[in-house]
């Protein structure tokens, strides 16, 4: 299980993002209120953001946030209008190492996901595995259930290139849920394509994991952000609802799709 959050809107240094809300991902690395399964958040973080070029980059590592001391420079220099972060509790079988820290990205996507697929490397990745490209398959470089996620969804847009992100998304949660059977999959995931965000709170023989928005934080003027935790105490973050595809993107409102 991981805490994750994603902001778009005007842009803003990755410090107010990650670390100075009351309820930050920093804070909830040590100090979670939602978290199922675990206590800490402390192996490994990870943001990404869009270059000028529109190509997405990452910084992960497999150390707890707070033990990077690289990060209050990167913190305070790093300034972007979109921004996707985790922290990460591993489940067993998925082992602490910065291949298997996300987000994870391609050429167009920055991905995260929080939850976990049970007996996961038994009873779904040897068929997602089956069913990737040559080219998709050798850009794993870890052996995550998150990783083959994206990779899975990757697939999926290649497939069929007139599909976009949310009917993609559709598409992968119905193969999960017949691969997984009665297993548990729990199915948070954050998806940016770098204009909008696609968010779901979703899962499959299991209750599904903590979710929020809010389009008019006050320490967010202009911005819209999604986290797993309220970030704030403020009243304007709303839960997503169960089993839903959440849409934000730049001046419009939020979209809902039931999954």
């Amino acid at each position: 299980m991981c805490r994750l959050a994603a902001y778009l809107g005007p842009a803003i240094p990755l410090q107010q993002f990650l670390l100075e809300p009351p309820h930050s991902l920093y804070r909830q690395s040590w100090e979670p209120r939602e978290l199922k399964y675990a206590k800490l958040n402390a192996d490994g973080f990870g943001f990404g953001w869009y270059d000028p070029d529109d190509t997405p980059t990452a910084y992960t590592s497999a150390l707890p946030i707070w033990s990077d001391s690289n990060l209050p420079g990167l913190a305070r220099t790093l300034t972007a209008p979109l921004w996707l972060a985790e922290v990460r509790s591993a489940t067993p079988g998925n082992p602490v190492h910065q291949f298997n820290t996300a987000p994870f990205c391609d050429t167009q996507h920055l991905f995260t996901h929080n939850g976990f697929i049970r007996d996961f490397h038994h009873c779904a990745q040897p068929e997602i595995s089956a069913l990737l490209s040559p080219d998709i398959a050798a850009g794993i470089r870890g052996n995550t259930d998150s990783e083959y996620l994206f990779a899975c969804l990757r697939q999926l847009l290649l497939d069929d290139p007139a599909a976009g992100l949310p009917q993609a998304l559709h598409r992968l949660f119905s193969l999960l849920a017949e691969l997984v059977s009665t297993q548990p999959a729990l199915l948070n995931i954050i998806v940016t394509d770098g204009v909008r965000l696609y968010a779901t709170r979703h899962g499959i023989n299991h209750e599904c994991p903590s979710l929020y928005y809010t389009t008019d934080d006050q320490l967010f003027p202009g911005g819209q952000l999604i986290a797993s935790e309220r970030l704030t105490g403020d009243d304007f973050w709303q839960p997503v609802p169960e089993h839903h595809l959440l849409t934000i993107g730049p001046d419009e409102p939020p979209g809902l799709l039931s999954l």
